[in-house]
């Protein structure tokens, strides 16, 4: 309850600061970042890895930097993390709260945020599929009933991935719309707080390595502030520009 409350409250000063936003969209940029993100997000479906169970998972076999991090399973923790993400991937739209009754800001964060939902799960699940990685619960015992469709894909953390996406959009996008913020610590403090709380959960609950979620939580952020740096209103000449090009598109940035 008191954690409902301090967002309220931040939802109602930020409100009282109306302005325009610093992001837009155009039509030629997010039909080329929406294709890309559309094209990753379905990639998995064609990808076919099948693999078959060993008699025996030795943590031996296990690399030194991950094996002192391994867990059996936890059921109560996995439905944390998994409630919790949900909250999580929420909490970006405080940084429309000054914006809301701007329809043009609507539709590009919109679209912003769904660009990255779209991209972050599909490289998350290209990696899944393309990489067999069993579970660290698999070599405490027997494979729990209800992941049994679900134990050979621990690269990486797709709940990380998605919580440190939620955290770095919200970040990125909040310090660009209010830089002058008293909240601008505390928002970046707790979402980040919350994502690493989620990635922690996902190797208690016997779900993850810590190389899953360190993997999970840097292509989270890298989409979490890149897709909203692609967005923001040009102001003279852009930092990062986007080109087509025959075999794809090119990202530069200007240091």
């Amino acid at each position: 309850m008191k954690k409902f409350v301090v967002v309220l409250f931040i939802i109602m000063q930020i409100g009282t600061a109306f302005a325009e936003s610093h992001y837009t969209f155009e039509l030629k940029k997010d039909l080329i970042i929406g294709s890309a993100a559309v094209g990753v997000f379905a990639a998995p479906f064609f990808i076919n890895n099948p693999t078959s169970v060993p008699d025996d998972f030795e943590k031996d076999t296990i690399n030194n930097f991950d094996r002192p991090l391994m867990y059996s399973y936890n059921g109560q923790i996995d439905t944390v993390t998994s409630i919790g993400i949900y909250g999580l991937l929420v909490l970006p739209a405080l940084s429309l709260a000054g914006n809301i009754k701007d329809f043009n800001a609507i539709a590009a964060y919109g679209i912003m945020y769904a660009e990255a939902f779209l991209l972050i799960y599909g490289t998350k699940d290209i990696l899944k599929s393309a990489i067999n990685r069993y579970r660290p619960y698999c070599y405490s015992g027997e494979i729990p009933g209800d992941q049994s469709s679900e134990y050979e894909d621990s690269f990486p953390s797709g709940h990380t991935s998605l919580a440190f996406m939620a955290a770095g959009f919200l970040s990125s996008t909040f310090l660009t719309e209010y830089p002058d913020s008293k909240w601008r610590i505390p928002v970046v403090g707790i979402s980040y707080s919350l994502a690493a709380g989620i990635a922690a959960g996902r190797i208690l609950s016997g779900n993850h390595f810590l190389t899953d979620v360190i993997v999970g939580a840097g292509i989270g952020s890298l989409y979490g502030y890149l897709i909203p740096a692609l967005h923001v209103k040009r102001s003279g000449s852009e930092r990062i520009t986007l080109t087509p090009t025959i075999n794809g598109f090119l990202i530069s940035v200007k240091i």
